[in-house]
This record gives structure tokens, sequence and C-alpha cells, in this order.
């Protein structure tokens, strides 16, 4: 466990391999999501950040339905 790079109060599980900073539940984004990195097939933060996008899509989607009832 490490200290967020951005908020050092705050204790936090994920570290960014290719840049070597710890970011907390606030900060957690890919820094480079368009570039490439040997570590993103095992990166907790890019799946994590993948499925909240997914998300908000489907989130998106749902509001935009009529109201069947």
């Amino acid at each position: 466990m490490g200290k967020c790079t951005c908020h050092p109060e705050e204790e936090t599980r994920f570290q960014c391999l290719k840049h070597t900073v710890w970011l907390c539940d606030e900060c957690l984004s890919c820094r480079d999501p368009e570039l490439y990195c040997k570590n993103r097939s095992a990166c907790p933060i890019w799946f994590i950040e993948k499925r909240q996008k997914r998300l908000d899509k489907e989130e998106h989607f749902a509001a935009a339905l009529p109201d069947i009832r």
C-alpha cells in the first residue's frame, strides 16, 4: 500500500506501474490511455476505468429510454 500522489493523506492500493505513482479512488484513471503500456493487459486501473465508462454509458442510454409504466 502507498500514499496517493495527489492526496498524500489517502492510503491506496492502486499503483500505476508505468509511471510508478499511487492513485486513490478519487484519482483513479489511466494517465496515458492513448499511449502504449506494456502493463495494460494486467492493469487494475485500466480495467476499473473501462468498467466505469461502460456503466456510465449504459446508465445514459437507460435514462434515454421511455418509461413503460
